[in-house]
């Protein structure tokens, strides 16, 4: 072929006037493409997608959100962990408000702090306390099953108490009787008592703790599988992205197989 006519030709068979293939059924994009041309053109080809298998920040082996990932379904966030919604660590049914609402008048009983600290810190794994088996320690062992909002001052809103007590705001004091009487199934202590002073001494503890090592924890909001993280909704492959159903690349667009 004359080397002044290949450049023509070239452009012919990129455009679909070769070969008898209609411009209107040239799909530059196409998978099938005949035309390596074309496919040297296609922002979708595999070389060129930000969003193809091996260079996609969301596929399997470098997803930090994929199937083996510590948020993933075997993991202690999962549904069948002691602190999941249908396990006995959940919300139970509808609470007077009463019962762990402090009453006017009364206040925490007085004592040494480190006297309060150890005494709160058996009452913690005590299972005496409820009637289902529970201790405080079941559900929260290691810092688990706490909202973010645990590390907010009290008093604060708290989910479980506003969704089966109606209260909007809780003091720490009240949240401890809440789980006494919602998780663990018992009667909540005298609010002049030892016991629940302890107890509220000693989950000051705790939430301090928790506070700490809350952005180590791989089921907390700032973990790997949290909204900010490479596969959410902002990252290379979710829905805004060249690969998204509206981009160059997508079902109905140039780029797609077309229907004979």
């Amino acid at each position: 072929m004359n080397h002044r006519l290949r450049p023509i030709v070239a452009a012919m068979l990129s455009s679909g006037f070769a070969l008898g293939t209609p411009p209107a059924f040239a799909n530059p994009c196409a998978a099938s493409s005949r035309y390596p041309i074309q496919l040297a053109q296609n922002p979708c080809a595999a070389k060129k997608n930000p969003c193809a298998a091996k260079k996609n920040p969301c596929g399997a082996k470098a997803n930090p959100c994929a199937a083996k990932n510590p948020c993933a379904a075997k993991n202690p966030c999962a549904a069948k962990n002691p602190c999941a919604a249908k396990n006995p660590c959940a919300a139970g049914d509808k609470v007077d408000p009463k019962l762990v609402t402090r009453p006017k008048g009364t206040s925490l009983a007085k004592g040494d702090r480190a006297d309060l600290l150890k005494v709160g810190e058996q009452l913690w794994k005590d299972t005496k306390l409820s009637t289902n088996g529970l201790a405080c320690g079941t559900c929260h062992q290691g810092n688990n099953a706490f909202n973010p909002t645990f590390s907010k001052p009290y008093p604060h809103y708290v989910e479980m108490a506003k969704d089966k007590g109606g209260i909007k705001r809780v003091s720490m004091d009240e949240m401890v009787q809440f789980c006494m009487v919602v998780p663990m199934a018992a009667k909540p202590l005298p609010w002049s008592s030892k016991e629940l002073a302890a107890l509220t001494a000693y989950t000051g503890e705790v939430q301090k703790s928790f506070i700490k090592t809350a952005g180590k924890n791989p089921c907390a909001a700032k973990n790997p599988c949290a909204a900010k993280n490479p596969c959410a909704a902002k990252n290379p492959c979710a829905a805004k992205n060249p690969c998204a159903a509206k981009n160059p690349c997508a079902a109905k667009n140039p780029c797609a197989a077309r229907k004979k």
